[in-house]
């Protein structure tokens, strides 16, 4: 359907908006109306057909919850009116626009946005309805255009989702999740959607650097500003100007590390090392930790305004055992590409094979499947992969045992600790876990737990 020819309604409780998109679209639609309260929609509704409905996530400031807007946007459908809704909302919703798409949603704009683009989506979803739309993650694509990514499991639709709606944006993003999940992948495809896709890329390991190297490498030096300084070298931060910045591992850099980057991300400009002239930078930042939000929350590891600084949108990558339709159509994108790249084409897997892999946790996750696979193939004698031909990686294993080792070993050191102290109080319970610093009911829990 043509702009020209539609007529649109738009239900926002921020007059500034109302006035805004009015003023925009009224020489590109044939009628715009526009609506502080939704509670009038069942009567806009009743006395005009609307082809296009702008609808805001959020209409109570003491809840902003988003749930009104998802409500109001069931309530269009229970009135069965066949507009297309786009969900107007905010960067910190982007979790409950995702969830609109589910409730049938046509699409959903990011407040604030430039002109070109909403009048594009509009645009975009009028040509659209009536036709075939994407109203359910089983209707998704496998994987996200131009990227390495690949899933059909629901968690990875959404966040297929996300890349699609921010990547286009400046937003800094935050991505979390578990080591081997495939961040520095979604990194990427963030970049190759977005409006810098043909400028420079630059990831950076910050956890690797020293304290020494942190500035240098991060922000550049001039010729003599330490002993090895022997040319001026742009930082990193100059490199990937105009384009993309991925700082991997953001959670392992110090206090003092995090105060230098907070300044330059506040003031969108690096200073060389041994230089008192300020270079203005133009970058995208995209961040990633494999520690969870909680302790980047916590103060005493991770400074608050940083957080806030490099987390307008988060995106969490679940570990390959929350990924469980994914793990057999990765397993056969592996194969086929080591199978080419070790000469092995008419390779095929075997369907105990098959099997093994589905029963396997994963602790390595998605690279640690890949690893699996590719060591397989290299082994492998006949035309197909037996379960056999699939040995897991040791290193995780080990971990695994380690990990369960130290659990013992601490279990041991609180055991003995407890038996110490209610001997030097006489056995007086109340006493010892006073001094332990436990409530007498925890301290009796541990007792049965010991068997004491």
């Amino acid at each position: 359907m043509n702009l020209k020819n539609a007529a649109i309604l738009v239900i926002d409780d921020d007059q500034d908006v109302l006035t805004a998109v009015r003023l925009l679209l009224k020489t590109e639609a044939a009628s715009v109306v526009t609506e502080k309260n939704p509670e009038n929609l069942r009567w806009l509704l009743t006395k005009q057909h609307f082809d296009l409905i702008m609808l805001d996530m959020n209409f109570n400031s003491s809840i902003n919850t988003g749930n009104e807007g998802l409500f109001w946007l069931r309530k269009i459908k229970e009135l069965g009116s066949d507009a297309a809704v786009i969900m107007i909302t905010a960067y910190g919703d982007i979790d409950l626009a995702v969830r609109s798409l589910k409730e049938g949603a046509a699409d959903f704009m990011v407040k604030p946005w430039h002109n070109e683009k909403l009048v594009t989506t509009i645009k975009e979803t009028l040509k659209q309805k009536g036709g075939a739309q994407i109203k359910n993650s089983s209707q998704l694509p496998g994987a996200v255009t131009g990227s390495e990514l690949i899933g059909k499991s629901e968690v990875m639709q959404d966040i297929f989702y996300k890349i699609n709606k921010i990547a286009p944006t400046d937003a800094n993003i935050l991505i979390l999740g578990e080591n081997g999940t495939g961040k520095d992948l979604i990194a990427k495809a963030i970049h190759q959607q977005s409006l810098r896709a043909n400028q420079a890329y630059i990831k950076v390991d910050v956890g690797a650097l020293t304290e020494s190297l942190f500035e240098s490498e991060l922000f550049g030096h001039k010729k003599g500003a330490f002993t090895d300084a022997k040319e001026d070298r742009p930082g990193r931060f100059e490199s990937a100007n105009g384009g993309t910045l991925f700082l991997d591992e953001i959670g392992n850099i110090s206090l003092q590390q995090q105060a230098k980057l907070l300044s330059v991300l506040q003031n969108r400009q690096v200073t060389r090392l041994g230089s008192n002239q300020p270079v203005a930078v133009d970058i995208r930042l995209i961040c990633a930790t494999n520690l969870p939000l909680s302790e980047l929350a916590n103060e005493n590891r991770f400074r608050k305004d940083l957080v806030y600084r490099i987390n307008t949108v988060e995106i969490t990558v679940p570990p390959l055992r929350r990924r469980q339709d994914d793990i057999i159509l990765l397993v056969r994108h592996f194969v086929q590409v080591y199978a080419s790249k070790y000469l092995k084409p008419s390779l095929v897997l075997h369907a105990s094979a098959v099997e093994k892999l589905k029963q396997y946790h994963y602790p390595g996750n998605v690279r640690e499947l890949q690893y699996t696979i590719e060591r397989a193939v290299i082994m492998s004698d006949g035309e197909s992969l037996e379960a056999a031909d699939l040995i897991f990686s040791p290193i995780e294993s080990g971990a695994a045992v380690a990990q369960e080792a130290d659990e013992l070993n601490l279990s041991a050191i609180e055991k003995n600790a407890i038996l110490r102290v209610i001997e030097k109080h006489n056995g007086n319970i109340t006493k010892a876990a006073k001094e332990l610093g436990l409530t007498r009911t925890a301290l009796y829990r541990r007792l049965s737990k010991y068997d004491i």
